[in-house]
């Protein structure tokens, strides 16, 4: 059986990788199935993750799990006021001994990235992800050079009233397809995480069970998975509706649109389906969507409407495909 152009058995393959990759990483961060679950649709999408969070609750442990069940390498950037774009990209080391420039890169060329605390970076230190997120790519000196495939990266923010913090800008929020946050755990599933981390290391037990290329078909499959038109019509009447909302001062951009139907893609594909329904759109707008949205007033309004409360009202308002 066909639909869509796509042979039941590489959807099953889909499918496969993604079951595998969540039974791995779900044996270490214990409770938190729906972060997971997002975790790995924003990776078969092509696109980033953005924690938000309070230290300590599994954020870093989450990107390590994916990327040692990937067989990835796996770089990681502490993101602090004094790092540098360099320090994050690479540069040009002048060699003496054969008189010539040098290029040394940097920990941002690695298949799975941790930007652990990117919100403590200045903004100008912030930016030097945005060609790679967006393009793929990283340009020194004028010269670009391709980042390595699959490229994912995983960036976790502290709350902005935390010290020593800044807001990242609309245009770097813009470049993660899923934001989220991990919460705290309930009190059995702490207890079980307690429990392990006094019995064992549970994140060093784990083993690869997915390969690079894998990870690179299953993308290239994602990526045709049929989108009807009236899905494609429903999600940008979504992102529409948040432009138009009296609230709203900044609603999302076509980016976030196109980043809607990937991440509804990638949801379908999982769940062994060819085709996008309106039910991956609906489970997704909550969190591919509020991080791109600017309430009038800001942090200091004192309005108690939210991004996130936004979003809610118009999956109510706009009518979905029958």
């Amino acid at each position: 059986m066909q639909r869509g152009g796509l042979k039941t058995e590489r959807l099953v393959g889909v499918r496969d990788i993604y079951e595998r990759l969540r039974e791995n990483v779900r044996g270490v961060i214990a409770g938190k199935d729906a972060v997971v679950d997002l975790a790995l649709v924003s990776l078969l999408a092509g696109g980033h993750l953005l924690l938000t969070d309070i230290p300590g609750v599994g954020k870093t442990t989450l990107a390590r799990a994916i990327a040692s069940s990937i067989d990835a390498d796996f770089g990681r950037i502490q993101f602090t006021p004094d790092l540098l774009p360099s320090d994050i990209t690479g540069s040009s080391v002048f060699d003496p001994r054969q008189a010539r420039f040098e290029w040394i890169a940097g920990p941002v060329f690695a298949p799975v990235l941790l930007a652990d605390e990117i919100n403590r970076a200045t903004p100008r230190t912030q930016s030097a992800l945005l060609e790679a997120m967006a393009e793929g790519q990283v340009t020194v000196d004028g010269v670009s050079r391709p980042l390595p495939e699959p490229f994912f990266v995983v960036a976790t923010q502290n709350p902005h009233q935390f010290h020593g913090t800044y807001p990242l800008p609309e245009g770097q929020l813009d470049r993660f397809m899923v934001a989220t946050s991990m919460g705290y755990p309930e009190r059995r599933a702490e207890l079980n995480i307690v429990r392990a981390q006094v019995e064992r290391r549970p994140l060093e037990e784990i083993v690869p069970v997915v390969g690079v290329r894998e990870v690179c078909d299953a993308r290239e499959i994602v990526r045709g998975v049929q989108v009807h038109e009236e899905i494609l019509a429903y999600a940008v009447a979504i992102s529409e509706a948040s432009r138009e909302h009296p609230a709203v001062s900044l609603g999302v951009s076509p980016r976030g649109s196109i980043a809607l139907v990937r991440a509804a893609q990638a949801r379908a594909a999982t769940q062994g389906r060819d085709f996008v329904g309106p039910e991956d759109v609906k489970a997704l707008a909550p969190n591919t969507l509020p991080h791109r949205i600017s309430v009038r007033g800001g942090a200091t309004s004192s309005s108690s409407v939210t991004a996130e409360g936004v979003v809610e009202e118009i999956l109510t308002s706009v009518p979905s495909p029958a």
